[in-house]
């Protein structure tokens, strides 16, 4: 199970296996955490089935999760880490902690098929923990899953900084996606990037946010 894919699992050979592939980036930035997906599902990575797959959940006020894995899990598991985070708000009138909702996220996912970035802002600052179908938590500064990682960690490794600002951030994250994407099949069709801070967590697809185009321009004086 890589990327935005399913696997094999437990499913009886005659189940047809629909696969994808994607590249997840997360990046903790001085003010914040970046996360970044590409847009592509595909089918075992050879067919393109999606040109604009969503990747990036907000689970949390001030978190996220991108989702690489199968379909189907990661988006339960992002509703269902959403619910707890909700119950725990209206139960005790606070939010979680990012260290109480990654060991939620932890447990939740035990048997899925994802592999997700979860990236989150607290009163500690900015948090990002990776995740795996066991159950394993490991927290870093930045990460990458999915079929593209390896070229996207290339990117980052050479060009991350601690105390890196959030723009600075962003425009690590989307440089390796787009890294990723020229060589990976699987991966491509653009980016969704989330700025979370502790005013919350923003998804826009990159290129989009407050950007005014010289034809949209040229109509306004119009």
């Amino acid at each position: 199970m890589e990327g935005f894919t399913s696997g094999k699992g437990s499913a009886p050979e005659s189940t047809p296996e629909f696969d994808t592939g994607t590249t997840t980036v997360g990046i903790v930035a001085d003010d914040g955490v970046v996360l970044a997906t590409d847009r592509r599902a595909s089918l075992a990575g050879r067919f393109v089935s999606n040109k604009s797959a969503e990747k990036i959940f907000e689970v949390h006020p001030t978190a996220a999760i991108t989702i690489s894995g199968g379909v189907g899990d990661g988006q339960t598991f992002a509703k269902q880490l959403e619910v707890q985070s909700s119950l725990y708000e209206t139960r005790r009138g606070e939010a979680m902690s990012m260290e109480a909702l990654s060991t939620t996220a932890a447990n939740v996912i035990r048997g899925m098929r994802v592999v997700p970035l979860l990236g989150g802002v607290d009163g500690e600052g900015g948090h990002l923990y990776s995740l795996d179908p066991a159950g394993g938590l490991m927290e870093d500064t930045y990460g990458a899953t999915g079929s593209g990682m390896q070229l996207a960690y290339g990117v980052l490794e050479r060009e991350f900084e601690e105390g890196m600002s959030l723009d600075a951030a962003v425009d690590l994250a989307v440089r390796a996606v787009a890294a990723a994407s020229e060589r990976d099949t699987a991966s491509g069709n653009g980016a969704m990037v989330a700025r979370i801070t502790s005013d919350g967590v923003d998804i826009y697809e990159e290129g989009t946010e407050a950007e005014t185009t010289d034809e949209q321009a040229d109509t306004e004086e119009v």
